[in-house]
């Protein structure tokens, strides 16, 4: 029998031949810390007073919030004027402040110990290109910025992307992961938050250098967006994306598997809002996962998962009932 990693990697592959279907991040181990993420993202912690990253966006994590979220106003936003963006953003210097082997050799250790053990390292990359760009004016202004001034965001969109190729480097060639967990949310449950030329435009060439350098280094690389974005996988195939993690069923999954064929894998499909509630029942996780695994998992090159950009619910009791509900499937379709 195959073990979780091997899997794993022939769910990811082309042309793989996979046993049974992986139970959501099977196989890997989260690794999210590294100087560059503490340098950029400070320490956070629920209930603690309102911070700012270095970027200078205000982040906030209320007691009894889930996590820590943006907080944008008309006072506070970074960016108040694009045409004067280069004045009124300080573009962090990762170079100067995070390149010193010396602050990466404890976490270089701790990502040797989980690969000797036989697992896969996930390092991880939040705050794309485009959550960016919204973190530093707001989504309104985001949005009338490409329309009125698509020069001076076209320049500070390829700032951001540079930043993030930068900041990807010193993640891959100090920890050499096995997987990389980059986030960037490009849609709504409905639609894209741009058209799909606007993306195309702004967004999408500032992630090709930096899923290119990943590809060379042979990083699988794992694009989170819980989106919808049926009119943009091919694009994602053209960046490298190997697997496309937080599918959410609003998109057609099996249309999608039927189209892409094994190019990219699909890990996500389990509807969050039927199971990661405070009052779920397990009848509920477990009709909502059954449905997910019978509804793609014929189709191949699908990893059942929360659609959520890390692993684990918000509730602990969800977890274990999804991961025992894709074994039982497991075992009663393919006798495993």
């Amino acid at each position: 029998m195959l073990t979780s990693v091997q899997n794993f990697l022939e769910t990811v592959k082309p042309d793989g031949k996979p046993e049974r279907l992986s139970r959501q991040y099977e196989g890997t181990v989260f690794f999210p810390p590294n100087p560059a993420s503490t340098y950029i993202r400070g320490v956070r912690k629920a209930g603690m007073d309102p911070m700012k990253d270095r970027f200078g966006t205000t982040i906030l994590w209320p007691a009894g919030q889930v996590a820590a979220m943006p907080h944008v106003t008309d006072e506070n936003k970074v960016i108040s004027d694009i045409t004067e963006w280069k004045d009124q953003l300080v573009m962090p210097d990762l170079e100067a402040n995070c390149s010193d082997p010396a602050l990466w050799e404890p976490f270089v250790k701790q990502a040797e110990e989980i690969r000797a053990k036989g697992e896969l390292v996930m390092a991880f990359m939040p705050t794309g290109v485009f959550e960016r760009l919204h973190f530093l004016m707001g989504f309104e202004d985001m949005l009338m910025n490409f329309l009125l001034e698509p020069e001076d965001m076209m320049d500070l969109c390829n700032a951001i992307g540079e930043y993030r190729y930068q900041y990807m480097k010193l993640i891959v060639d100090h920890i050499k992961p096995d997987v990389m967990l980059s986030h960037d949310d490009w849609g709504s449950k409905n639609s894209l938050f741009v058209s799909p030329d606007t993306w195309r435009e702004f967004i999408k060439p500032n992630y090709a250098k930096t899923y290119g350098y990943m590809k060379e280094k042979g990083v699988i690389i794992m694009h989170h967006a819980d989106s919808f974005m049926e009119q943009i996988v091919e694009d994602m195939v053209d960046l490298g994306i190997d697997i496309w993690q937080g599918v959410i069923p609003e998109n057609d999954i099996p249309k999608l598997q039927k189209q892409l064929n094994g190019r990219m894998t699909l890990m996500g499909g389990i509807d969050a809002s039927i199971v990661d509630r405070a009052d779920s029942t397990e009848e509920e996780i477990r009709k909502e996962v059954r449905r997910a695994c019978e509804a793609y998992g014929p189709g191949g090159h699908f990893i059942p998962c929360i659609t959520y950009g890390a692993p684990g619910c918000l509730f602990p009791h969800v977890d274990p009932i999804i991961d025992d509900e894709i074994a039982k499937y497991n075992k009663e379709v393919y006798g495993i």
